[in-house]
């Protein structure tokens, strides 16, 4: 008689796919997350350092137009194929050709560290989110990924770098599944971009980079007069981001138009800048602008303080230095929020901290990635507030943004809807 042979359970092949998926994208988030964090943890750290050697030594912002040769001379003969940053990843996400070059990475740090060393006007977002999308894309062929899965892998290493330069991993998840297409939010990279996310900001902590601390001391109580306020904010606040938006468009077409030969762009918009900065007789508008924005929550501001951020940041990044938009976006709406306090019936913090978001929400048309930082940063009680005035941010700057490789997935008004499916730049 035949023994009987007994067998364990059997697992549903769904289910067994389920785990191997999993356990794939564990591998790379892992990762993925831990060299994005450590790339942002040394990013963030050498640009404290060259703020601090600047600020120390203000004599080399009159070397920015060398500072600009440096960086036009370096794009040009080693980095034309990545020239195009963050709209680059962007294109390859939509229509995938080739992996991003690594060298992506070092040339985007060198760019970003020199512009602020001399002076320039720049954010860190950019290059955080050049240096993971650049990084997460390596593993395409080590793993010989397909296109559905290289597309995951990208936004895993945007929302690396995202997160952990800003400390702020659910917004980071959230703007790499809502930016490359606008209106419309992914997810079929849920678990990855998350994990990734969280995991990159853990090891940026890790290394003990601090992140800046922004507190709103007092919330108003809800009603149907404070929400109509917040969106008359978020309106003003939407048309800031068109404009900032439209400047960054305007300026690099200028010099495009003007300068034939890309490195000497740089250098003729760093004789502008320094010599701006010698006849304002202030750092304010360069660099980062972080002593401000903290300012922007507690003390009166100029008026005419975002207006000047946004001139020189667009003027800055049209010429041809490396950096992000953000964090000048960030400035641009603590401090344009702070004055709105003076016609607006909110304490002066919660706009800035709604002005803080809800800029960025405009220019970058991710109004739920923004929402999830205003509330990282500020506390649930900014929920209301900050969803509203992100919202209406992002209805109001229309079709434009930052990032001109944005597709229109959703048009934000039905009167719009010949612009579904178009680039942001062909608008």
């Amino acid at each position: 008689m035949q023994k009987e042979i007994k067998k364990g359970p059997v697992i549903p092949v769904s289910l067994r796919a389920i785990f191997l998926y999993m356990a794939k994208w564990l591998l790379l988030s892992l990762i993925i997350g831990l060299i994005a964090g450590s790339a942002s943890g040394f990013f963030l750290y050498s640009l404290d350092w060259v703020t601090f050697f600047r600020e120390s030594n203000l004599w080399i912002i009159a070397l920015l137009p060398v500072g600009g040769l440096l960086i036009g001379l370096t794009y040009h003969y080693w980095g034309e194929s990545v020239v195009k940053g963050k709209n680059q990843l962007m294109e390859e996400f939509h229509s995938p050709k080739k992996v991003v070059p690594l060298r992506m990475a070092p040339l985007v740090l060198f760019g970003t560290l020199v512009t602020h060393l001399f002076g320039g006007s720049a954010g860190r977002e950019g290059t955080a989110v050049q240096m993971g999308g650049a990084i997460a894309d390596q593993f395409t062929k080590v793993f010989r990924l397909r296109p559905r899965d290289r597309k995951i892998l990208l936004s895993a290493g945007v929302s690396a770098g995202f997160a952990s330069v800003f400390g702020t991993p659910l917004a980071g998840a959230v703007f790499a599944m809502e930016v490359f297409v606008v209106g419309r939010v992914r997810y079929d990279g849920l678990m990855p971009v998350f994990l990734s996310a969280f995991i990159a900001d853990w090891t940026c902590h890790a290394w003990g980079i601090p992140h800046e601390i922004y507190v709103v001391p007092f919330f108003p109580a809800f009603s149907l007069l404070n929400l109509l306020w917040a969106v008359v904010a978020g309106i003003a606040f939407g048309l800031v981001a068109r404009f900032f938006s439209f400047l960054t468009r305007f300026w690099f077409r200028f010099f495009r138009e003007l300068i034939k030969w890309p490195p000497l762009r740089p250098v003729l918009g760093g004789i502008v800048i320094a010599l701006a900065v010698w006849l304002i007789g202030s750092t304010r508008y360069i660099g980062l602008g972080l002593p401000v924005i903290a300012e922007s929550f507690s003390e009166e501001m100029y008026y005419y303080d975002f207006l000047l951020k946004i001139i020189f940041t667009t003027f800055t990044l049209g010429a041809g230095f490396k950096g992000g938009e953000v964090t000048p976006l960030f400035f641009t709406g603590a401090t344009l929020g702070n004055v709105l306090s003076f016609f607006i019936p909110l304490p002066m913090a919660l706009l800035a901290g709604m002005g803080f978001v809800a800029v960025f929400s405009g220019a970058t048309n991710t109004p739920l990635a923004c929402t999830f930082m205003g509330i990282e940063l500020f506390g649930a009680e900014a929920g209301v507030y900050v969803a509203t005035a992100c919202i209406m941010a992002y209805f109001f700057s229309g079709h434009t943004g930052i990032y001109g490789s944005q597709i229109i997935g959703s048009p934000k008004h039905l009167l719009m809807g010949r612009h579904q499916g178009k680039m942001l730049d062909n608008i």
